[in-house]
């Protein structure tokens, strides 16, 4: 398997080299230049572990990894990490199923790939034998900072610099960044919302000037945002884990159609489950589900991408994204693999902030249906699953139980993707169930949030209840390059 990118023809990498290098250097992402059937049978699937699964799907993509290597990296990351031996269990409430992916360090479901990726970066060093230190740059909405932190803390031959919206983030998220340890460690808060510090990083890949005078001093730059292909594929595991649960518990039968409700931000998570969907498993519809910042429900009801709207803060800050970088994999698929109808697209929406796909792309769509979820309807959610079951809903998985129960709710079985623990946005949570705890310390909602659930607080936040915070530096999106030099000199 080898892959190309979305912007240009010439283009053609190994697995190891596009997980080095993260994006392509004409600026378009990695994609497979074929998407692979998968080759278990699906009773065989309900047999296995989420490791064996891992496995099965992973070596069809990273082919120039040895099975022990490849094995090693999965057996690395999904470890006693997670609070969960099933690493990714399936809840049943009230007749819709829950994928819990946030059983691991961080609780969210960035640790499902994130867990992996230096692991699959460290084999990737060696096999191309890079001698220069990796520099990892990733922008965060909120989640994917600490997850990629916590991988690759103190991870030799590797720094890594998160850049994150100073007043766009969780309370628990910030604190879970600003105290992360490690000497390679870097956190930035930047003033501008996420848009703006994933172009910053973006603009920095891009220039070539910065790159060369850096690869002077040792290092070369990668990234940890859902962009590299060792978090997509990762992520395209644990739809078919979802299914191979589904089936053993007898609850479908055997090449019987599911739904998936996804909610959605840069669009990296419902773009895995439509690679597993072309691999093969059988799934209906993919619901994308959006908050108020409904760029991808209207583009799937329009066929236009209009980034040109206010920018909206919500109570589900990591979907608070109107640029969804992975969106344009999909787009390139969509055009028939056509990387200069894909680039044409993508530099509209640079300079314009918009493009229009044709009626016969938007015909090859109809794998998704769109839904949002205002702010009353997300917490409304919330307070509606708990008072009908006791389980506690985040946010994100919120807005995707709104829109699936609002209007995709059909005969098929479904499974709402839950993105993230309630613990990291306990405020939002609690004032859903209980608006009389308003006045109340954040940190103390956490002990209200373990009496309500019935779940006891997780490790990831009683780590940094009185944790110091080690990483104060806070700049403007021009300053990121300098940022970003300054720390490589010191």
């Amino acid at each position: 398997m080898y892959f190309r990118s979305t912007r240009a023809k010439h283009v053609k990498v190994s697995a190891s080299q596009a997980i080095l290098q993260g994006l392509s250097e004409d600026g378009g992402l990695f994609v497979p230049e074929f998407i692979p059937s998968f080759t278990v049978g699906l009773n065989e699937l309900k047999l296995m572990t989420y490791h064996q699964i891992a496995y099965e799907v992973m070596r069809l993509y990273f082919t120039d990894f040895s099975e022990t290597e490849l094995k090693d990296c999965i057996n690395s990351a999904y470890d006693g990490k997670f609070d969960d031996e099933a690493i990714a269990p399936l809840k049943e409430v009230g007749g819709t199923y829950y994928l819990e992916l946030f059983h691991g360090a961080t609780i969210a479901f960035k640790d499902m790939a994130l867990s992996i990726l230096p692991h699959l970066m460290r084999v990737s060093a060696k096999k191309k034998n890079l001698k220069e230190e990796i520099v990892i740059l990733t922008a965060t909405s909120g989640d994917t900072g600490k997850a990629a932190l916590a991988g690759f803390a103190d991870v030799e031959g590797i720094k890594i610099i998160v850049f994150y919206p100073k007043d766009g983030v969780s309370l628990i998220q910030e604190r879970q960044m600003v105290t992360q340890t490690g000497e390679n460690t870097h956190v930035v808060a930047i003033h501008g919302n996420f848009d703006d510090a994933q172009t910053g990083v973006k603009n920095i890949f891009n220039d070539k000037e910065m790159q060369d005078k850096l690869k002077e001093k040792g290092y070369v730059f990668s990234s940890a945002n859902s962009i590299n292909i060792g978090r997509l594929f990762p992520q395209v595991v644990y739809y078919f884990y979802a299914y191979a649960q589904l089936l053993k518990a007898g609850k479908i039968n055997e090449g019987e159609e599911i739904n998936f409700a996804v909610p959605t931000g840069n669009f990296g998570n419902i773009l895995a489950a439509y690679y597993a969907k072309n691999m093969g498993l059988p799934i209906a519809k993919l619901i994308c589900a959006s908050n108020e910042n409904k760029v991808l429900y209207d583009f799937f009801g329009s066929g236009t991408y209009d980034k040109n709207r206010d920018f909206i803060l919500t109570s589900s800050p990591s979907m608070d994204i109107l640029i969804s970088s992975n969106l344009e994999r999909l787009i390139f698929h969509i055009t028939g693999n056509d990387p200069d109808k894909c680039k044409e697209l993508m530099e509209s929406l640079g300079a314009l902030g918009k493009y229009d796909i044709s009626m016969a792309m938007k015909e090859k769509l109809n794998d998704f249906v769109g839904g949002f979820a205002s702010e009353a309807d997300t917490l409304s959610a919330i307070k509606r699953v708990y008072e009908e079951s006791g389980y506690v809903l985040d946010p994100h998985t919120a807005v995707a139980d709104f829109v699936y129960h609002k209007g995709f709710k059909d005969e098929r079985k479904a499974v709402v993707v839950a993105t993230a623990s309630p613990y990291k946005f306990v405020r939002s949570v609690i004032m859903a169930i209980d608006e009389s705890k308003a006045g109340i310390d954040e940190f103390d909602l956490i002990d209200e949030l373990e009496e309500i659930s019935k779940v006891a607080v997780p490790k990831a936040i009683s780590d940094i209840r009185n944790a110091d915070v080690l990483h104060n530096t806070v700049c403007t999106i021009a300053e990121m390059p300098q940022i970003v030099g300054g720390f490589l000199q010191k």
